[in-house]
């Protein structure tokens, strides 16, 4: 999977790193937003607060390529949420991220915790033309369990889950569709 979307241009990552803040001596987690779509396949990865809401993001990235980096983002604690589409179904994973300072160190560790993972979910297709509405955020994947019932998207991720939904359909996407400009609706931390 990943050498396809190597040679179809798409680049996703997807890592949540620790960073120091020197002046602020405090550490931080960064992430960035970033992915896209051709017609077949699509990959993305964005950052929202915990409680779901945006955030804004440190920095914007501007390049001549598609399907790449779009923002930067800067927290203490975030939520990643990683999109794989191909064709009309989609792999989808929520991960909490916070920092846990053990006792005697000063650098603290990165916990993770899995919030969601859907599997296998199918996009719904417009029924007059056969083709994905979700190219303006209208829409996520339907999940079922092993069983066969529908599975609960975490309700406070359903916009951003709106939103990566409409960026691994984004052909030739050069934006971020999660995160907000710095200023606009946040504080930056």
């Amino acid at each position: 999977m990943l050498n396809a979307l190597d040679k179809r241009g798409i680049y996703c990552q997807p890592a949540v790193s620790l960073e120091h803040q020197h002046l602020a001596n405090r550490y931080v987690l960064r992430g960035v937003e970033s992915g896209g779509a051709v017609t077949d396949i699509g990959r993305a990865s964005a950052f929202v607060a915990p409680d779901g809401s945006p955030l804004p993001w440190l920095q914007r990235i501007d390049s001549l390529g598609v399907n790449g980096r779009h923002a930067i983002y800067i927290a203490e604690n975030l939520v990643r949420l990683e999109m794989l589409r191909v064709g009309q179904t989609c792999e989808l994973v929520l991960t909490s991220h916070t920092l846990s300072c053990p006792p005697g160190r000063t650098r603290p560790d990165t916990c993770s915790e899995l919030i969601f993972h859907g599997r296998d979910g199918s996009l719904p297709r417009d029924s007059r033309k056969g083709q994905r509405r979700a190219l303006f955020g209208d829409l996520v994947p339907v999940f079922y369990s092993r069983s066969g019932e529908t599975l609960k998207l975490p309700e406070a991720f359903e916009m951003a889950i709106k939103n990566i939904t409409a960026c691994v359909c984004c052909v030739g996407c050069k934006h971020a569709h999660v995160g907000l400009p710095s200023g606009a609706g946040g504080e930056r931390v």
